[in-house]
């Protein structure tokens, strides 16, 4: 796991980032996407409270560069200060150590501990699977990715309560006014297929297989014609248990 910390500080800092990301960030931690005007995923991350005067952003190493350019274009008067830091995070699903939070997103997801570095050896994949918990730039794909397709309602990522933000309209007109067509959802996989191979049944293509553990797996499928008879490559696919 690559992590990058940033942190966000400044009297105006919990103002700034609240009309900017899908949570509540008054109440930290917690798990939140920053999105495009169109409702479209760009980044996810950690929010975590530092002290009284700053917020740290635990952010995929491979998107902190571009998150610290939006962030700060989206600055203008807003009194705050945005800097990437040095600070490291260890993860684990064992014994909660002294100092560290509990992830936010799901129980199983185990701890945090910022200034720790390193795993404790979980099967991070085998347990993403086990729960249907989406991961950056595998199942969370930049200007594709719409949030509440992979879950992020039900992993407390968004909130429907706390007001405007980037994306917002897109996201709300989902939540209420439209039936979910697709979703992030469990299979059994009889074989292996690679991340992205298109899920068919019929001839016809009705979904996207993801990451893999032993015999289960992660697919965004088409709701409505899950069924018999479906395929990734090689590989058979059945509807979760």
């Amino acid at each position: 796991m690559s992590r990058k910390i940033i942190r966000v500080s400044g009297p105006d800092r919990e103002t700034f980032l609240q009309g900017l990301v899908t949570n509540d960030v008054r109440h930290t931690p917690c798990w939140a996407a920053l999105l495009s005007p169109q409702g479209k995923y760009l980044a996810d991350f950690l929010i975590i409270p530092d002290g009284d005067d700053s917020l740290l952003i635990d952010i995929d190493a491979r998107l902190a560069s571009d998150l610290v350019r939006r962030l700060t274009m989206y600055r203008l008067r807003s009194n705050v200060e945005i800097a990437m830091t040095d600070m490291t995070v260890g993860i684990g699903s064992g014994h909660t150590p002294e100092g560290a939070i509990p992830d936010p997103r799901h129980y199983a997801m185990g701890w945090r501990k910022y200034g720790s570095s390193g795993s404790d050896g979980t099967n991070w994949d085998a347990l993403r699977v086990a729960h249907c918990i989406p991961e950056t730039l595998v199942e969370l794909i930049p200007n594709e990715t719409y949030i509440l397709e992979v879950g992020f309602e039900r992993l407390h990522g968004v909130d429907f309560r706390k007001g405007c933000y980037v994306g917002q309209e897109v996201t709300a007109r989902m939540k209420h006014k439209t039936e979910l067509r697709r979703g992030l959802v469990p299979v059994r996989i009889d074989g292996a297929a690679p991340v992205g191979t298109p899920v068919m049944r019929d001839g016809r293509e009705i979904g996207t297989l993801f990451t893999q553990s032993g015999t289960r797996a992660m697919a965004l499928m088409r709701l409505d014609k899950m069924g018999t008879s479906m395929s990734a490559g090689n590989a058979r696919i059945y509807a979760a248990a």
